[in-house]
């Protein structure tokens, strides 16, 4: 990878990373996506090596967050409705990363539950 430029974001097919590149693209950003080819040859491998990863310039990493900020999907309730943090009251929720500090949860990762983090305060809650 180039040093003059830092991942963005990692996107499990290719389709993905191309929208959000274009968007970034049309403010431009300096862009790059790694590993497309390899996901689009093979899509199941695309969790083992990582997904398709988007690459903007280091000297546009600022601007590229706020812009994927912006347009990226945030999580909505079952009824269809914003999730809010509890803490800042933002409607910017994504499904936290698991940590599987368990061995149990490394074997069986269906079983651990899932967690909400706020994109903004970084707050976690279920």
């Amino acid at each position: 990878m180039n040093d003059n430029y830092k991942i963005l974001a990692v996107f499990e097919y290719s389709a993905e990373a191309h929208v959000t590149k274009s968007r970034l693209d049309t403010e431009g950003v300096d862009t790059m996506l790694m590993d497309e080819t390899t996901i689009d040859s093979d899509p199941l491998i695309s969790s083992a090596i990582g997904g398709v990863k988007l690459l903007v310039h280091k000297n546009d990493f600022e601007k590229s967050v706020a812009i994927y900020n912006e347009i990226r999907t945030y999580q909505k309730n079952e009824n269809g409705n914003n999730i809010f943090c509890p803490k800042c009251n933002s409607n910017h929720i994504l499904v936290a990363p698991l940590h599987r500090k368990n061995f149990f949860y490394m074997l069986f990762p269906f079983f651990e539950g899932r967690k909400l983090i706020c994109n903004n305060c970084k707050t976690l809650f279920k």
